[in-house]
Protein backbone atom coordinates (compact mmCIF):
# COMPACT_ATOMS: atom_id res chain seq x y z
CA UNK A 1 0.00 0.00 0.00
CA UNK A 2 1.64 3.20 -1.22
CA UNK A 3 1.31 6.19 0.88
CA UNK A 4 2.08 9.21 -0.87
CA UNK A 5 -1.31 8.42 -3.37
CA UNK A 6 -3.67 8.26 -0.55
CA UNK A 7 -1.36 11.42 1.27
CA UNK A 8 -2.58 13.41 -2.32
CA UNK A 9 -5.97 12.07 -2.06
CA UNK A 10 -6.31 13.76 1.18
CA UNK A 11 -4.76 16.90 0.34
CA UNK A 12 -6.57 17.80 -2.66
CA UNK A 13 -9.74 17.88 0.28
CA UNK A 14 -7.84 19.16 3.41
CA UNK A 15 -10.75 20.80 5.53
CA UNK A 16 -12.66 17.08 6.31
CA UNK A 17 -9.53 15.38 7.40
CA UNK A 18 -8.15 18.23 9.19
CA UNK A 19 -11.43 19.04 11.14
CA UNK A 20 -11.40 14.78 12.37
CA UNK A 21 -7.87 15.08 13.21
CA UNK A 22 -8.23 18.23 15.08
CA UNK A 23 -11.07 16.49 17.19
CA UNK A 24 -9.03 13.35 17.64
CA UNK A 25 -6.43 15.52 19.19
CA UNK A 26 -9.17 17.17 21.49
CA UNK A 27 -10.73 13.49 22.54
CA UNK A 28 -6.79 12.20 23.40
CA UNK A 29 -6.30 15.29 25.31
CA UNK A 30 -9.27 15.09 27.52
CA UNK A 31 -9.16 11.28 27.44
CA UNK A 32 -6.05 10.61 29.14
CA UNK A 33 -6.33 13.64 31.43
CA UNK A 34 -10.09 12.59 32.55
CA UNK A 35 -9.19 8.64 33.15
CA UNK A 36 -6.09 9.60 34.60
CA UNK A 37 -8.74 11.93 37.19
CA UNK A 38 -11.17 9.45 37.48
CA UNK A 39 -8.58 6.74 38.83
CA UNK A 40 -7.79 9.33 41.60
CA UNK A 41 -11.07 9.59 42.51
CA UNK A 42 -11.19 6.18 42.63
CA UNK A 43 -8.13 5.24 44.49
CA UNK A 44 -9.32 8.77 46.85
CA UNK A 45 -12.69 6.83 47.38
CA UNK A 46 -11.30 3.50 48.04
CA UNK A 47 -8.72 3.98 50.78
CA UNK A 48 -8.85 1.31 53.63
CA UNK A 49 -10.63 3.63 56.89
CA UNK A 50 -9.24 1.22 59.22
CA UNK A 51 -12.69 1.59 60.65
CA UNK A 52 -15.70 -1.28 60.56
CA UNK A 53 -17.63 1.43 57.93
CA UNK A 54 -20.34 -1.29 56.52
CA UNK A 55 -22.12 -2.20 60.34
CA UNK A 56 -21.56 1.20 62.22
CA UNK A 57 -25.03 3.09 62.96
CA UNK A 58 -24.77 7.09 64.39
CA UNK A 59 -27.06 8.53 66.41
CA UNK A 60 -27.11 12.05 68.38
CA UNK A 61 -28.82 12.81 71.62
CA UNK A 62 -29.61 16.48 72.91
CA UNK A 63 -31.27 16.49 76.43
CA UNK A 64 -34.03 19.22 77.30
CA UNK A 65 -33.53 20.86 80.47
CA UNK A 66 -31.31 22.76 82.77
CA UNK A 67 -31.09 19.57 84.95
CA UNK A 68 -30.58 16.87 82.76
CA UNK A 69 -27.59 14.34 83.71
CA UNK A 70 -25.79 14.17 80.73
CA UNK A 71 -23.43 11.64 82.56
CA UNK A 72 -26.32 9.38 84.08
CA UNK A 73 -27.81 9.23 80.41
CA UNK A 74 -24.57 8.17 78.54
CA UNK A 75 -24.06 5.41 81.42
CA UNK A 76 -28.02 4.37 80.53
CA UNK A 77 -28.20 4.68 76.48
CA UNK A 78 -25.01 2.97 76.33
CA UNK A 79 -26.26 0.34 78.21
CA UNK A 80 -29.77 -0.27 76.56
CA UNK A 81 -28.35 0.20 73.43
CA UNK A 82 -25.37 -2.60 73.75
CA UNK A 83 -28.40 -4.55 75.25
CA UNK A 84 -29.89 -4.88 71.91
CA UNK A 85 -29.10 -8.45 70.25
CA UNK A 86 -26.76 -8.54 67.51
CA UNK A 87 -25.18 -4.98 68.63
CA UNK A 88 -21.10 -5.71 69.25
CA UNK A 89 -20.63 -2.84 70.88
CA UNK A 90 -21.11 1.48 71.25
CA UNK A 91 -19.66 4.27 72.52
CA UNK A 92 -20.22 8.28 73.21
CA UNK A 93 -18.42 10.50 70.74
CA UNK A 94 -17.86 14.37 70.24
CA UNK A 95 -18.55 13.82 66.72
CA UNK A 96 -18.41 11.40 64.08
CA UNK A 97 -15.79 10.19 61.54
CA UNK A 98 -15.17 10.63 57.83
CA UNK A 99 -18.28 12.99 58.67
CA UNK A 100 -16.74 16.29 57.69
CA UNK A 101 -17.18 17.42 61.45
CA UNK A 102 -15.17 17.48 64.31
CA UNK A 103 -12.29 18.93 66.22
CA UNK A 104 -8.86 19.47 65.37
CA UNK A 105 -5.72 19.22 68.04
CA UNK A 106 -1.88 19.15 67.67
CA UNK A 107 0.55 17.76 69.51
CA UNK A 108 4.23 17.66 70.14
CA UNK A 109 7.16 15.43 70.91
CA UNK A 110 9.28 18.10 73.23
CA UNK A 111 7.76 21.18 74.94
CA UNK A 112 8.26 24.80 73.87
CA UNK A 113 6.31 27.64 71.51
CA UNK A 114 8.74 26.85 68.38
CA UNK A 115 8.39 22.71 68.84
CA UNK A 116 7.53 20.97 65.64
CA UNK A 117 3.41 19.79 65.87
CA UNK A 118 1.62 17.34 64.19
CA UNK A 119 -2.06 18.25 63.62
CA UNK A 120 -4.75 15.62 64.12
CA UNK A 121 -8.17 14.54 64.34
CA UNK A 122 -9.52 13.86 68.24
CA UNK A 123 -12.53 12.30 69.44
CA UNK A 124 -13.07 11.76 73.31
CA UNK A 125 -14.23 8.06 73.60
CA UNK A 126 -15.09 5.72 76.69
CA UNK A 127 -13.66 2.26 76.84
CA UNK A 128 -15.50 0.54 74.38
CA UNK A 129 -14.15 3.10 71.34
CA UNK A 130 -11.68 0.34 69.71
CA UNK A 131 -14.49 -2.46 70.00
CA UNK A 132 -16.94 -0.21 68.60
CA UNK A 133 -14.84 1.26 65.33
CA UNK A 134 -14.01 -1.61 64.67
CA UNK A 135 -9.65 -0.76 64.67
CA UNK A 136 -6.89 -2.77 65.28
CA UNK A 137 -4.55 -1.99 68.06
CA UNK A 138 -0.67 -2.33 66.56
CA UNK A 139 1.04 -1.73 69.87
CA UNK A 140 0.30 -0.97 73.79
CA UNK A 141 -3.34 -1.45 75.19
CA UNK A 142 -7.42 -0.53 74.90
CA UNK A 143 -8.64 1.97 77.20
CA UNK A 144 -9.86 1.31 80.71
CA UNK A 145 -13.01 1.76 82.23
CA UNK A 146 -10.75 4.05 85.09
CA UNK A 147 -9.45 5.80 82.21
CA UNK A 148 -12.04 7.65 81.17
CA UNK A 149 -12.75 11.42 82.80
CA UNK A 150 -15.76 13.00 83.19
CA UNK A 151 -14.80 16.86 82.98
CA UNK A 152 -16.91 20.08 83.06
CA UNK A 153 -14.70 22.19 80.93
CA UNK A 154 -12.01 21.49 78.87
CA UNK A 155 -9.02 23.09 80.56
CA UNK A 156 -8.23 19.73 82.12
CA UNK A 157 -5.82 18.03 80.07
CA UNK A 158 -6.24 14.02 79.39
CA UNK A 159 -3.46 11.60 81.02
CA UNK A 160 -3.26 9.32 78.41
CA UNK A 161 -4.23 8.72 74.88
CA UNK A 162 -3.94 6.48 71.20
CA UNK A 163 -2.81 8.10 68.38
CA UNK A 164 -2.65 5.87 64.82
CA UNK A 165 0.84 4.77 64.03
CA UNK A 166 0.55 7.34 61.13
CA UNK A 167 0.67 9.96 63.67
CA UNK A 168 3.12 8.13 65.97
CA UNK A 169 5.41 8.25 63.00
CA UNK A 170 5.35 11.89 62.50
CA UNK A 171 5.83 12.56 65.94
CA UNK A 172 8.65 10.06 66.03
CA UNK A 173 9.93 9.43 62.95
CA UNK A 174 13.53 8.03 64.63
CA UNK A 175 12.03 6.70 67.57
CA UNK A 176 9.32 4.50 69.55
CA UNK A 177 6.32 6.64 70.23
CA UNK A 178 4.44 3.93 72.88
CA UNK A 179 5.03 4.89 76.22
CA UNK A 180 6.33 8.20 75.26
CA UNK A 181 5.47 11.71 76.32
CA UNK A 182 3.92 14.13 74.22
CA UNK A 183 3.02 17.57 75.13
CA UNK A 184 -0.49 19.58 73.89
CA UNK A 185 -0.66 23.20 72.55
CA UNK A 186 -0.03 24.10 76.90
CA UNK A 187 2.54 21.93 77.37
CA UNK A 188 0.63 19.62 78.95
CA UNK A 189 1.75 16.12 79.14
CA UNK A 190 0.24 13.06 77.43
CA UNK A 191 1.06 10.07 77.09
CA UNK A 192 0.83 7.31 74.81
CA UNK A 193 -0.67 4.44 75.65
CA UNK A 194 -1.70 2.83 72.58
CA UNK A 195 -1.12 2.81 68.94
CA UNK A 196 -3.77 2.29 66.21
CA UNK A 197 -3.06 0.88 62.64
CA UNK A 198 -5.02 3.08 61.26
CA UNK A 199 -8.06 5.51 61.61
CA UNK A 200 -9.32 8.03 59.34
CA UNK A 201 -10.31 11.56 60.99
CA UNK A 202 -13.06 13.77 59.77
CA UNK A 203 -12.10 15.39 56.87
CA UNK A 204 -11.60 13.06 53.79
CA UNK A 205 -9.75 15.53 51.83
CA UNK A 206 -7.02 16.44 54.56
CA UNK A 207 -3.68 15.26 53.90
CA UNK A 208 -3.82 14.59 57.86
CA UNK A 209 -6.56 12.23 57.21
CA UNK A 210 -4.76 9.35 58.98
CA UNK A 211 -3.35 11.49 62.06
CA UNK A 212 -6.21 10.50 64.30
CA UNK A 213 -6.18 10.55 68.78
CA UNK A 214 -8.74 9.04 71.12
CA UNK A 215 -8.96 10.52 73.88
CA UNK A 216 -10.79 8.57 77.19
CA UNK A 217 -13.06 11.52 78.35
CA UNK A 218 -16.84 12.05 78.09
CA UNK A 219 -17.25 15.80 78.26
CA UNK A 220 -20.16 17.45 80.59
CA UNK A 221 -20.26 20.60 79.06
CA UNK A 222 -23.55 20.74 77.88
CA UNK A 223 -26.57 18.04 77.42
CA UNK A 224 -25.81 16.69 74.28
CA UNK A 225 -23.99 13.12 72.65
CA UNK A 226 -23.09 11.05 69.78
CA UNK A 227 -23.60 7.68 70.11
CA UNK A 228 -21.54 5.32 67.22
CA UNK A 229 -22.90 1.73 67.45
CA UNK A 230 -21.42 -1.31 66.10
CA UNK A 231 -23.38 -4.28 64.67
CA UNK A 232 -22.62 -8.04 63.75
CA UNK A 233 -22.49 -7.67 59.79
CA UNK A 234 -26.00 -8.06 57.97
CA UNK A 235 -27.82 -6.63 61.52
CA UNK A 236 -27.56 -3.44 60.41
CA UNK A 237 -30.47 -2.41 59.03
CA UNK A 238 -32.63 -4.70 61.17
CA UNK A 239 -31.24 -3.27 64.20
CA UNK A 240 -31.31 0.56 63.14
CA UNK A 241 -35.20 1.54 63.32
CA UNK A 242 -35.30 -0.49 67.33
CA UNK A 243 -32.37 2.62 68.63
CA UNK A 244 -34.84 5.80 68.59
CA UNK A 245 -37.31 3.28 70.70
CA UNK A 246 -34.96 1.90 72.91
CA UNK A 247 -33.54 5.30 73.58
CA UNK A 248 -36.95 6.99 73.87
CA UNK A 249 -37.75 4.04 76.57
CA UNK A 250 -34.50 5.21 78.72
CA UNK A 251 -35.07 8.44 78.65
CA UNK A 252 -37.31 10.69 76.88
CA UNK A 253 -36.42 14.27 77.96
CA UNK A 254 -34.15 14.83 74.72
CA UNK A 255 -34.22 14.92 71.36
CA UNK A 256 -32.92 11.78 69.35
CA UNK A 257 -32.19 13.15 65.75
CA UNK A 258 -29.62 12.02 63.04
CA UNK A 259 -29.60 8.99 62.79
CA UNK A 260 -27.65 7.58 60.17
CA UNK A 261 -25.39 5.11 58.90
CA UNK A 262 -21.53 5.24 58.47
CA UNK A 263 -21.52 3.89 55.31
CA UNK A 264 -24.32 6.82 54.09
CA UNK A 265 -22.11 9.45 55.55
CA UNK A 266 -19.11 8.29 53.99
CA UNK A 267 -20.54 8.55 50.86
CA UNK A 268 -22.04 12.46 51.64
CA UNK A 269 -17.96 13.07 52.39
CA UNK A 270 -17.07 11.67 48.66
CA UNK A 271 -19.37 13.22 47.11
CA UNK A 272 -17.83 15.53 45.57
CA UNK A 273 -15.05 12.98 44.09
CA UNK A 274 -18.03 10.70 42.89
CA UNK A 275 -19.76 13.86 41.07
CA UNK A 276 -16.38 14.65 39.35
CA UNK A 277 -15.84 10.63 38.45
CA UNK A 278 -19.13 10.39 37.10
CA UNK A 279 -19.22 13.92 35.19
CA UNK A 280 -15.47 13.15 33.82
CA UNK A 281 -17.24 9.47 32.22
CA UNK A 282 -20.15 11.38 30.35
CA UNK A 283 -17.46 14.23 29.18
CA UNK A 284 -15.63 10.85 27.92
CA UNK A 285 -18.15 9.11 26.69
CA UNK A 286 -19.66 12.08 24.44
CA UNK A 287 -16.68 12.83 23.02
CA UNK A 288 -15.54 9.58 22.20
CA UNK A 289 -18.82 8.88 20.63
CA UNK A 290 -19.05 12.07 18.81
CA UNK A 291 -15.52 11.12 17.15
CA UNK A 292 -16.50 7.62 15.90
CA UNK A 293 -19.49 9.47 14.15
CA UNK A 294 -17.21 12.15 12.56
CA UNK A 295 -15.15 9.35 11.28
CA UNK A 296 -17.88 7.42 10.25
CA UNK A 297 -19.66 10.66 8.47
CA UNK A 298 -15.99 11.19 6.85
CA UNK A 299 -15.52 7.60 5.46
CA UNK A 300 -18.95 7.78 4.26
CA UNK A 301 -18.87 11.39 2.46
CA UNK A 302 -15.30 9.94 0.89
CA UNK A 303 -17.08 6.88 -0.31
CA UNK A 304 -19.91 8.79 -2.20
CA UNK A 305 -17.16 10.98 -3.91
CA UNK A 306 -15.35 8.53 -5.20
CA UNK A 307 -17.68 6.22 -6.68
CA UNK A 308 -16.50 6.32 -9.64
CA UNK A 309 -12.79 5.73 -8.86
CA UNK A 310 -13.70 2.67 -6.50
CA UNK A 311 -15.60 1.25 -9.70
CA UNK A 312 -12.16 1.65 -11.89
CA UNK A 313 -9.96 -0.04 -9.60
CA UNK A 314 -12.28 -2.49 -9.30
CA UNK A 315 -12.42 -3.10 -12.84
CA UNK A 316 -8.31 -3.17 -13.44
CA UNK A 317 -8.32 -6.01 -10.70
CA UNK A 318 -8.32 -4.61 -7.20
CA UNK A 319 -10.05 -6.87 -4.71
CA UNK A 320 -12.60 -6.19 -2.08
CA UNK A 321 -10.00 -6.17 0.44
CA UNK A 322 -7.91 -3.77 -1.58
CA UNK A 323 -10.13 -1.15 -1.20
CA UNK A 324 -11.08 -2.06 2.57
CA UNK A 325 -7.82 -1.48 3.13
CA UNK A 326 -7.47 2.03 1.61
CA UNK A 327 -10.24 3.80 3.27
CA UNK A 328 -8.29 1.76 6.99
CA UNK A 329 -5.26 3.50 6.39
CA UNK A 330 -6.84 6.53 5.35
CA UNK A 331 -8.43 6.54 8.50
CA UNK A 332 -5.34 5.20 10.39
CA UNK A 333 -2.76 8.36 8.94
CA UNK A 334 -5.97 11.05 9.70
CA UNK A 335 -6.31 9.22 13.40
CA UNK A 336 -1.80 8.96 13.66
CA UNK A 337 -1.85 12.89 12.72
CA UNK A 338 -4.73 13.68 15.38
CA UNK A 339 -3.26 11.62 18.13
CA UNK A 340 0.65 13.02 17.58
CA UNK A 341 -1.12 16.53 17.87
CA UNK A 342 -3.09 15.18 20.70
CA UNK A 343 -0.07 13.77 23.01
CA UNK A 344 1.30 17.00 22.97
CA UNK A 345 -1.93 18.92 24.10
CA UNK A 346 -2.40 16.12 26.25
CA UNK A 347 0.75 17.29 28.54
CA UNK A 348 -0.16 20.91 28.18
CA UNK A 349 -3.42 20.13 29.48
CA UNK A 350 -1.97 18.41 32.16
CA UNK A 351 0.48 20.86 33.09
CA UNK A 352 -2.21 23.71 33.06
CA UNK A 353 -4.14 21.27 35.59
CA UNK A 354 -0.90 21.18 37.73
CA UNK A 355 -0.10 24.85 38.07
CA UNK A 356 -3.70 26.16 38.14
CA UNK A 357 -5.52 23.44 40.11
CA UNK A 358 -2.49 21.44 41.39
CA UNK A 359 -3.07 18.23 40.54
CA UNK A 360 -0.52 15.24 40.26
CA UNK A 361 1.09 15.07 37.31
CA UNK A 362 -0.38 12.69 34.67
CA UNK A 363 1.22 9.24 34.56
CA UNK A 364 2.59 9.50 31.18
CA UNK A 365 1.47 5.64 30.33
CA UNK A 366 -1.59 6.76 30.17
CA UNK A 367 -1.04 8.48 26.44
CA UNK A 368 -0.12 5.12 24.90
CA UNK A 369 -3.11 3.98 25.90
CA UNK A 370 -5.22 6.12 24.83
CA UNK A 371 -3.58 6.48 21.33
CA UNK A 372 -4.31 2.59 20.74
CA UNK A 373 -8.14 3.13 22.18
CA UNK A 374 -8.13 5.71 19.47
CA UNK A 375 -6.30 3.93 16.71
CA UNK A 376 -9.05 1.23 17.46
CA UNK A 377 -12.30 3.82 17.61
CA UNK A 378 -10.61 5.03 14.24
CA UNK A 379 -10.51 1.67 12.42
CA UNK A 380 -14.02 0.43 14.12
CA UNK A 381 -15.75 3.76 12.50
CA UNK A 382 -14.30 3.31 9.10
CA UNK A 383 -14.64 -0.32 8.98
CA UNK A 384 -18.27 0.01 8.18
CA UNK A 385 -18.17 2.78 5.13
CA UNK A 386 -14.97 1.09 3.92
CA UNK A 387 -17.34 -2.65 3.59
CA UNK A 388 -19.89 -0.53 1.33
CA UNK A 389 -17.12 0.95 -0.46
CA UNK A 390 -15.87 -2.47 -1.62
CA UNK A 391 -19.42 -3.77 -2.17
CA UNK A 392 -19.38 -0.81 -5.20
CA UNK A 393 -19.53 -3.44 -8.04
CA UNK A 394 -17.45 -1.84 -11.53
CA UNK A 395 -20.51 -2.05 -13.91
CA UNK A 396 -22.51 0.51 -11.48
CA UNK A 397 -19.04 2.80 -11.00
CA UNK A 398 -19.02 2.57 -15.13
CA UNK A 399 -23.06 3.96 -15.11
CA UNK A 400 -21.61 6.47 -12.53
CA UNK A 401 -20.98 10.13 -14.53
Amino acid sequence: MEFGPILSAMLRNKLGPALIAVQIALTLAVLVNAVFIINQRIEHMSRPTGIDVDNIITVASAGLGEDFNLRESIREDLEALQAIPGVIAATSSQHVPLSGSGWGTSLKAETGADAPKVNAAQYFVNDRAVETLGVQIAAGRDFRADDIMFPENFAVPPEAVMITRNMADALFPDGEALGATVYDGLDNPITIIGIIERMHGAWVSSDELENVMLVPRIPLGDSSAWYLIRTEPGERDRIMPLIEEKLAKVNDRRIVRELDTLESIKASSYASDRGMAVLLAIVIALMVAVTALGIVGLASFAVRQRVKQIGTRRAIGARRIDIIRYFMVENWMITTAGVMAGTVLAFAVNYWLVTSYSLEKLNPLYVPVGILCLWALGLLAAYGPARRAAAISPSVATRTV
